[in-house]
């Protein structure tokens, strides 16, 4: 029997993850959404792809969850989306009934589900789930660090005129203005990437990365990335479904680790299919260890806007 993932919402980043898992023959889909008729005719016009593909899956769409019953992975993309001069943290308490009350109706259906959360401000969406589905740590997870590193990828590439492939990088902390990216661990096909871009060149591009969704909600003006977000969903669900315990930088519960507790933060995470199934501490030196913390800061100041509001 083939596996099963639901994707809430069917938006662009929802339907792009549809997609891609569909086209990848990952499992099979359902796609859910309020709006009647929007993911069903999304998830046929899909399905009707799959033999082009040469992909043997179904691809579903419904406004029910008891369609979503008994899924391996409940992927989380609905909410309102990012808009030009709007903060993360603007999306808070907006996003926050959305996901709480999506999670409680797939938790009831998928009791047994992994989570991946995808909502926006990601940290604290994430804390919302963990909370509303009643799951244990390992199976509520945060779409984060693989896009903020992917980002970080594709600049340092281009900058340096070499393949992404090559490219080895990694990005820490919460999904936004604190992120954390680690110039000093970053290497191309193991040559340090400090021997190939100076100083200047290193501080624009961790900046860029920072700003890497604000500068596409700048161009769209009406919307925010999706490409590249379902991309590193798919990545992450792909790791659990087949099992190949990939080492990505992923929103996870602290219990201790990084000198934190019960915050959702973006750390190298081994997903496989158990979901979460260990946390990396990489050594960080001052500078490295200051940001981060910065960056837990700035969730747990979210989490407490949460917690008074009754989250």
């Amino acid at each position: 029997m083939r596996k099963k993932v639901t994707v809430i919402g069917a938006g662009n980043v929802g339907a792009s993850c549809a997609l891609r898992i569909a086209d990848k023959e990952l499992a099979d889909v359902t796609l859910i959404d309020i709006i009647e008729g929007v993911p069903q005719g999304k998830a046929l016009d899909m399905l009707e792809a799959c033999p082009v593909e040469g992909s043997d899956v179904q691809v579903t769409g419904t406004n029910d969850y008891e369609d979503t019953a008994n899924s391996d992975i409940v992927v989380m993309t609905a909410g309102f989306p990012r808009k030009p001069g709007m903060s993360r943290d603007d999306l808070l308490l907006k996003n926050a009934s959305i996901v709480k009350s999506c999670i409680e109706l797939a938790a009831r259906y998928s009791p047994n589900a992994i989570l991946i959360v995808v909502s926006n401000p990601l940290d604290a969406m994430c804390h919302v789930a963990y909370h509303t589905s009643g799951f244990s740590r390992n199976r509520v997870i945060g779409m984060a660090g693989v896009l903020d590193t992917a980002r970080f990828r594709t600049f340092l590439a281009a900058a340096a005129g070499v393949s992404v492939e090559d490219v080895v990088a990694l990005v820490l902390g919460g999904h936004g203005d604190t992120m954390v990216p680690l110039v000093r661990n970053t290497n191309v096909a193991g040559i340090p990437i400090q021997q190939l871009l100076s100083g200047e060149e290193l501080e624009a591009i961790v900046q860029r990365t920072r700003d890497g969704g604000a500068e596409i909600v700048k161009h769209l003006k009406t919307g925010s990335a999706y490409y590249a977000p379902s991309s590193s969903v798919v990545e992450m669900v792909e790791s659990i479904l087949k099992d190949k315990r990939k080492v990505l930088p992923c929103a996870a519960l602290l219990e201790g680790e990084y000198g934190r507790r019960g915050i959702f933060v973006g750390v190298p995470c081994k997903l496989g299919a158990h979901g979460l199934e260990q946390v990396y501490e990489v050594q960080l030196d001052d500078s490295e260890e200051a940001a981060l913390n910065a960056s837990a800061d700035a969730v747990e100041e979210l989490v407490a806007v949460l917690g008074k509001n009754g989250y």
